[in-house]
């Protein structure tokens, strides 16, 4: 059912700032029970795909890039999104830690892996180990091994989603492509300031935007 209605939404059968039809409605016409279109809806809204309002009903807020199907099947998009949240947390705060214990040598392990990653995007080439090897760099530099280990142990999941967003990046304007390195930097530049609040605010930035730009949202349309 989940996979039904994302697909819809793909579709633009129903696009996005429309209204979903009732529960009934959607009930009847995919032949299941209620409470099967109330479980769709709710991870629809988790997803924050849809929005439920009171009285009203269910709102389309935002629909997944139409080039999303040609990397990843639909249902797994609720898994790589949780991915993501999960690193917003964990490596906005590895960031933190960086800012305020990283040395001479922590700096030059990620500018290294900053500049492979640069060069890895000038090739047009997808650049998951370059990616993986910056964020890395900066969880070594909060000199807590939780945070590196956390981050090697979930190498597969967290390079299936780089994968996914780099390859939508690619089919994008080259602008797009910019705004991420853009986006590396900034967390580089207050982790050498020995910024905390700016490290984290900025890490946590940029994987949210990695984590959006699997969709195309309502200011986008």
């Amino acid at each position: 059912m989940y996979d039904q209605l994302l697909t819809k939404i793909l579709e633009e059968e129903y696009p996005v700032h429309s209204r979903l039809p009732t529960e009934e409605m959607l009930a009847e016409s995919f032949g299941v029970s209620r409470p099967v279109v109330r479980g769709a809806l709710s991870r629809l809204r988790d997803d924050g795909i849809v929005q439920s309002r009171r009285g009203s009903g269910s709102y389309v807020l935002r629909r997944p890039d139409r080039e999303l199907i040609s990397f990843v099947p639909l249902e797994s998009v609720s898994d790589v999104q949780r991915c993501y949240e999960f690193r917003i947390d964990v490596e906005g705060a590895a960031a933190a830690w960086a800012a305020r214990r990283r040395d001479d040598e922590d700096l030059a392990a990620m500018d290294a892996a900053y500049l492979l990653m640069e060069q890895t995007y000038q090739q047009n080439a997808l650049g998951v180990d370059a990616d993986q090897s910056l964020h890395l760099a900066i969880a070594r530099g909060a000199k807590n091994p939780f945070f590196s280990s956390v981050l090697e142990s979930l190498s597969e999941q967290i390079a299936y989603g780089v994968r996914l967003s780099r390859s939508l990046t690619l089919l994008d304007a080259p602008v797009r492509q910019e705004l991420v390195l853009a986006e590396h930097r900034a967390v580089l530049e207050a982790i050498r300031l020995k910024q905390p609040d700016v490290a984290q605010a900025t890490m946590r930035h940029h994987i949210t935007a990695a984590k959006d730009r699997m969709f195309v949202d309502a200011q986008e349309d």
